[in-house]
Order: structure tokens, then C-alpha cells, then sequence
């Protein structure tokens, strides 16, 4: 089954290194989920004025406050579909800090039709829709760059100024020569400059297993 991925990309999806493609490629009909496991060489944050926003995040599993070096991560890829029946992949990330604390960072991601490409539900409560650009660079690594960001709570429902919205770069490639994945994200304000980010590596096996309930979020949004 085409995926979200493929979808979004189109034909640039075929430049993907090959497995890139495997781990972006299989959808909620293909029985196969994507489990990495790594490390983290460094998480960071900005100045001292970002931790009550990162912090803020937390109870909702969006970027937290804490940095660290050699961090051990685990991301959870499972694809379903959710209960208005749009192909959704998760993207659940589990960072083992120091002292023990594990802190999450989740999203799940669908392709809009509407939209023309993957729209990233930031959180437990998909309370952020966020447009997602998709590139391949010349030795088939993945560009993911935000875009339009929006709000929805009940009723309300805005886009998000910039002023109070975090730009994310993503950059995913394989490593030919270590045999594991790298990856590398960035997250800017436009006005406040760097706000949070981590660097590392992961290895990925691919498993044939439901979908835990601890992956799925605990609300989903209709609007896109």
C-alpha cells in the first residue's frame, strides 16, 4: 500500500535511500511497524528563557526542557487508521535522560489530500496540525521542514503567529558506512532564534504487532 510518505513525495520518493524507503514506506494495510533504537550524542535548548515554554510542552509530550549527552532513545513507527479512516503513522520518541527520567515526544502524521501533503498532529491531544515540507537531498537523506501551523481547541481554531511558533528541520539519512540511521532536528523561533534540539543515531527493526494503546493519542482532531 502507497504511504504517506510516498504520497507526499511522489516520484522524488524513489530517490530515498533504499532504507529510507523501508522505513518510510509501508502503510495501515502493510501489517509493519518500524521500532529504532539509539542514542542521542546531544539534546539541547536554547537560552534560559525557552524553559517555561519547553517545559509547557510536557504534559502534552511536546519537547521538554532537559538536556543531556549519550542519551538513549527508542522511536515507534505504527501505521493504522484512525477513527475517521485516514492512514496515520505515529512517531512516538522516548528519551532516557539523566537520573533516569524519560521524557516523550510524540506525533502522529497523515497525508491531506486537501492540503497536498503530510500534516504533523503534535502531542497527546492533536491540539497542533502542522504542514510538513518533504525533500530528498543528492544521497537520498530526508529534508523535513515545517510550515503552517495551527491551533485547534473545541471551537477555536487559528494558525499560529510566528512569533510564538517553533520552525523545525528535520534531517534523516542513512549511513552506508555505520549501517544505522542518523538524525539530526533543529527547532528555531523566527524572533528568539534556537529553542530545542538532539543529534544521534538509531538502528531499526521492523516488526509484525498491534498497535499499543500507548502510541495512539488521546484525542484525535477531524480538522487538518
Amino acid at each position: 500500500m502507497t504511504s504517506i510518505f510516498q504520497r507526499a513525495l511522489g516520484a522524488e520518493f524513489d530517490r530515498l535511500h533504499p532504507q529510507l524507503r523501508r522505513r518510510f514506506g509501508f502503510g495501515a494495510g502493510d501489517g509493519v511497524a518500524c521500532i529504532g533504537t539509539g542514542v542521542m550524542a546531544d539534546i539541547w535548548r536554547g537560552k534560559a528563557f525557552t524553559v517555561p515554554f519547553l517545559y509547557a510542552g510536557t504534559a502534552r509530550h511536546i519537547l521538554f526542557p532537559e538536556r543531556g549527552k549519550d542519551v538513549p532513545f527508542v522511536i515507534r513507527n505504527f501505521a493504522y487508521r484512525d477513527r475517521f479512516g485516514r492512514d496515520t503513522m505515529t512517531f512516538v520518541r522516548a528519551f532516557r535522560l539523566p537520573g533516569g527520567r524519560v521524557r516523550r515526544f510524540d506525533a502522529t502524521m497523515i497525508y491531506s489530500a486537501v492540503r497536498g501533503k503530510v500534516v504533523d498532529y503534535l502531542g497527546t491531544h492533536q491540539h497542533l496540525a502542522v504542514d510538513l515540507d518533504l525533500s530528498v537531498d543528492p544521497h537520498g537523506g530526508l529534508w523535513i521542514r515545517t510550515g503552517s501551523q495551527r491551533f485547534y481547541e473545541g471551537p477555536l481554531a487559528f494558525t499560529m503567529p510566528s512569533m510564538v511558533s517553533g520552525d523545525a528541520v528535520v534531517h534523516e539519512w542513512f549511513d552506508d558506512a555505520a549501517r544505522l540511521f542518523r538524525i539530526d532536528v533543529r527547532v528555531t523561533n523566527r524572533r528568539f532564534g534556537a529553542l530545542f534540539g538532539y543529534q544521534g543515531k538509531f538502528v531499526c527493526k521492523y516488526v509484525s504487532e498491534p498497535v499499543p494503546g500507548d502510541v495512539r493519542p488521546v484525542r484525535e482532531c477531524a480538522r487538518e
